[in-house]
């Protein structure tokens, strides 16, 4: 066998796993029957398998049986139907600012990518290089902006002590920053605390920041699947286009399509003027270029065949909200589980949040022990998905979590 020490990439150290997915490596290792993953942000039927909506695979089908169909290159941003689409889901068919030409949209590839090619186009043409993002959000979200070129600081977002919005000290942060930088908002389903404010309050966060002059930069991942209803989650996007005001929308399709193996994704970036809207593409497209070149065609084509087709259209309303009840349920039924076990604690967070995610307030110690003793698997944060729940399971990570905090108190 080759001696490694004699390789060129000797000196490389072995980097840790990544804290959301290598709860799922984690996982697969473990043989117990009774395991669970509540780690991954991944929709789960009642019988814990993948979902693959039945829409998804019509508009599929419909896409292979055309056989005028070619693979061909997209252009560098993207389905032009898909980004028409996707823009008028986000922002309302009526919007004015659509009706003004003063959105440009470009596919990319999911929420991911399409936080990192705005990022790195306003590290290029924005004059502020500072972004805010919530104390605490998802993971990746620091490492995204970071390495596009801008410097990361934190807004509080979540009060351990109410398990809910700590309000105030998002809006004296806030009003503490400096004018003009970005700030990263969650459009709605806050991953990972299930927190959102109430549209008071997203009116009050709009007021500040507008008078501030601070550039909101929405990150859309769950339109659709908090509440179950398309509108009522883009509505805080909305209020901010709605006074004419500039913006940026990362939209993915992973959740409230389950296309995440696809990678279908678009950003939005909401201008004055048709003229600046145009010039702001026309960089974008410098940005894609060198990074990946062009889109995938197959996951767009399926999201714009379901848009453009209003039969569609209403099938996947009716899927997407029997997805968002059943997470709603699966709230309901933990909530009621530890009330009849007598949990120490008050646990009406997890019928007070809302998404995929909930917050539990478990502590890292009490995750590790529900873990080692329970076989249940979460991030070290307390964070469990929802969706990775069923009747069947409830029971077992009640008792855990009942073992876990009797065991702490």
């Amino acid at each position: 066998m080759a001696n490694s020490s004699n390789s060129v990439f000797a000196h490389v150290v072995r980097a840790p796993e990544d804290p959301i997915l290598g709860v799922t490596v984690a996982y697969n290792k473990d043989t117990s029957p009774v395991k669970l993953n509540l780690g991954v942000g991944a929709y789960r039927t009642e019988e814990g398998k993948p979902l693959v909506l039945n829409v998804v695979r019509r508009a599929e089908q419909m896409l292979v049986n055309d056989t005028s169909r070619v693979k061909e290159y997209l252009s560098i941003t993207g389905l032009a139907d898909f980004n028409k689409l996707s823009a008028k889901l986000i922002f309302g068919s009526d919007s004015p600012a659509i009706q003004e030409n003063r959105v440009t949209t470009v596919q990319c590839l999911s929420g991911t990518g399409s936080l990192r090619v705005g990022a790195e186009f306003l590290a290029k043409h924005y004059h502020e290089h500072t972004i805010y993002i919530p104390q605490p959000t998802w993971g990746n979200h620091p490492k995204v902006f970071t390495l596009a070129g801008l410097s990361v600081k934190y807004y509080r977002y979540y009060d351990p002590a109410t398990r809910g919005l700590d309000f105030q000290g998002l809006l004296d942060d806030l009003a503490a920053a400096p004018a003009g930088v970005i700030v990263l908002l969650h459009a709605c389903a806050h991953n990972p605390t299930g927190v959102d404010p109430t549209n008071d309050q997203w009116e009050k966060i709009r007021q500040l920041m507008r008078s501030k002059g601070l550039l909101p930069f929405f990150d859309s991942a769950y339109q659709g699947f908090a509440t179950g209803n398309l509108d009522a989650d883009a509505q805080s996007v909305r209020m901010f286009v709605a006074d004419g005001g500039e913006c940026l929308a990362a939209q993915s399709y992973a959740k409230n399509m389950g296309l995440y193996g696809e990678r279908v994704g678009a950003l939005s970036i909401v201008c004055k003027d048709a003229d600046v809207a145009s010039r702001v593409e026309s960089q974008l497209k410098l940005v894609i270029r060198p990074m990946y070149s062009n889109p995938p065609i197959h996951g767009a084509s399926i999201v714009a065949t379901i848009l453009k087709d209003r039969q569609m259209y209403d099938e996947w309303t009716i899927e997407l909200k029997a997805m968002a009840d059943r997470i709603i349920s699966m709230r309901q039924q933990l909530f009621d589980a530890l009330q009849a076990r007598g949990t120490a604690g008050d646990w009406s967070h997890i019928i007070k949040q809302i998404g995929m995610f909930t917050f539990t307030g478990l502590n890292t110690e009490q995750v590790s022990f529900m873990t080692r003793e329970h076989h249940i698997y979460m991030t070290s944060d307390g964070r469990i998905s929802m969706a990775g729940l069923s009747s069947r399971t409830i029971p077992h990570l009640a008792d855990a979590i009942h073992a876990a905090v009797t065991k702490a108190a």
